[in-house]
């Protein structure tokens, strides 16, 4: 442990004896400082034994002296020493005095004991001090690589809490908690989702700490209990990014009732480079699914879709032997920027997060500009990327979302093996509507179940619905007659003189000459079904403006 005042005061050779402050031994000694300043703190960092003869000092005056000591303490010096048979065979009583009341302790240095021996004292405790952290850092890392060779992250992060006598957990690209240790830390982890989001969007390497000093308070469960066997005061959390690259792939969260101490922190930093290097290794193994995914896939749009199985065996067979949805999706922003797909890691992320927590099989394959996903239908996955697309749609409406982060998506219903190239155009098709209508997400069974009547607000539709009526309008706004209204009521009572006569409140005749003048102006003539049809729709789309 490092140098005490006390571990001073018992230092045979030493022999020193405290005249003052004698309950604030336990403190801790940075160093030792040797200055006849009168005033030396402006050379003081804190945590100083300060190391004086009172050459320069009138250190019988008691208002002298109560401003000195009061300086020193102010400073952070931790203790004073005073050596005795150069300036003053004693103590003076003033400086004991000041010394009793600002509560700083006050060390006799005998005349025989050089200042320099109280040094190397001190030196060496710290020395020592390190060298047992370097120690005992090097031990940690030892245990904790023999822990994730045996029983991978959980391994480590329970070797990592009996370290650092607290806790650890581990949480995914998504946020989630995916193992914690002791049992009852990953409760008191699922309470940090909010910080691990904040950091997450913070580039990697970063760092934060929550609770304790200079942290933010996390939140606390209502009406949640400690566990019978979570230490006392365990509120100070470090999080960490895990990641070689710009994004995060993983957070680690420490906690503990007080700041790490150096071997501590020598086995938080080992964690950090082991879960690094294995997620690293885990990348380049998902470089090699994703390239037999790409090989998958293309087999299944080809219209293979037993060659398809062949190839995916274990690793994509599941996800096959059931329905699944293709997922197509891509960056809001056609302009190129870096990387067309680094605003799509997000939804990556969250998805190969939630199937890996469940046990399901997702295939994700880049395609140019653009992702395709196959994933089970009504599996994890799939729910998990309609929540993200929510959350970013709410972020988009609520002016949150940066342009770096947008993307459209097209979900297709549910298909098999044989029909996945079918599925890939709905996905395709619903991506369309995604982005003519600013969406996030577009399901194509929503397309399938809603109306025709919101695709009439395309702009090229609204156009040819203007030119066709056109004619029509001009002449009501002749004055010669109500044609728009008669066509409309006409058509909607399918043709029905009378019906169509009553609600417009004219004579079935004259809304015979009408529909006559309607044929005449527009050269077609309204028993063509087509044209009645184009007409209804003409009708709808500008009744929509």
């Amino acid at each position: 442990m490092a140098p005490t005042l006390a571990s001073l005061v018992h230092h045979s050779a030493l022999k020193l004896t405290v005249r003052a402050g004698g309950d604030r031994l336990d403190v801790p000694v940075r160093w030792a400082h040797v200055s006849e300043l009168a005033d030396p703190v402006p050379y003081m960092e804190g945590g100083e034994l300060l190391l004086i003869t009172a050459l320069k000092l009138d250190a019988e005056d008691p208002q002298a002296m109560r401003r000195y000591v009061r300086r020193l303490a102010r400073a952070g010096v931790v203790g004073l020493g005073f050596a005795v048979g150069v300036a003053y065979d004693e103590i003076p009583k003033a400086l004991v005095d000041a010394a009793e009341k600002e509560g700083l302790p006050l060390l006799e240095v005998p005349r025989r004991t050089p200042f320099l021996a109280i040094s190397k004292a001190v030196s060496a405790a710290i020395a020592a001090d390190q060298y047992r952290a370097v120690t005992a850092g090097f031990a940690a890392q030892r245990e904790l690589t023999k822990q994730a060779l045996a029983a991978g992250p959980e391994g480590l992060l329970s070797a990592l809490a009996s370290q650092v006598d607290g806790w650890a957990a581990l949480y995914d690209a998504s946020g989630s908690v995916v193992a914690a240790a002791p049992e009852w830390a990953g409760r008191r982890a699922a309470r940090l989702t909010a910080e691990v989001e904040r950091l997450r969007e913070r580039p990697t390497p970063a760092s934060a700490v929550v609770g304790g000093p200079g942290g933010s308070a996390p939140a606390q469960g209502a009406g949640e209990a400690k566990p019978a066997d979570a230490p006392e005061n365990a509120d100070r959390v470090e999080l960490h990014s895990l990641g070689a690259g710009r994004r995060p792939r993983a957070t680690l969260a420490v906690g503990t009732a007080a700041a790490l101490g150096t071997a501590e922190r020598y086995a938080v930093h080992s964690a950090i480079a082991l879960l690094t290097l294995t997620m690293e290794r885990s990348r380049s193994l998902q470089a090699a699914e994703q390239r037999l995914g790409a090989a998958v896939l293309r087999m299944l749009l080809a219209g293979e879709p037993d060659h398809a199985r062949a190839v995916a065996g274990d690793l994509y067979g599941e996800l096959l032997d059931a329905p699944f949805r293709v997922l197509v999706a891509e960056p809001a922003s056609t302009k190129p920027a870096g990387d067309p797909l680094a605003g799509l890691a997000g939804l990556v992320d969250v998805a190969e997060s939630a199937a890996a927590r469940s046990g399901e099989a997702v295939l994700v394959v880049p395609e140019g500009g653009r992702l395709v996903a196959l994933a089970a239908d009504g599996g994890a996955a799939v729910a998990a990327c309609t929540r993200y697309a929510a959350a970013r749609e709410g972020k988009r409406t609520s002016g949150g979302d940066g342009d770096e982060d947008a993307m459209v998506v097209g979900l297709s219903a549910p298909a098999g093996p044989i029909a996945a190239a079918a599925a890939y155009k709905q996905a395709e098709q619903a991506l369309s509507v995604a982005r003519r209508r600013g969406r996030v997400l577009v399901e194509h069974e929503q397309l399938a179940a809603g109306s025709v009547l919101p695709l009439l607000a395309d702009d090229a539709v609204k156009a040819f619905a203007d030119g066709l009526l056109r004619a029509l309008r001009e002449h009501d706004a002749n004055g010669r007659g109500d044609l728009v209204a008669s066509l409309r009521a006409w058509l909607s009572r399918h043709g029905q003189w009378d019906a169509a006569a009553a609600d417009l409140g004219v004579h079935r005749h004259t809304l015979r000459y009408r529909m006559r003048r309607v044929e005449e102006i527009l050269g077609r003539s309204l028993d063509d079904p087509d044209a009645r049809m184009e007409l209804w729709l003409a009708l709808k789309a500008t009744s929509t403006e």
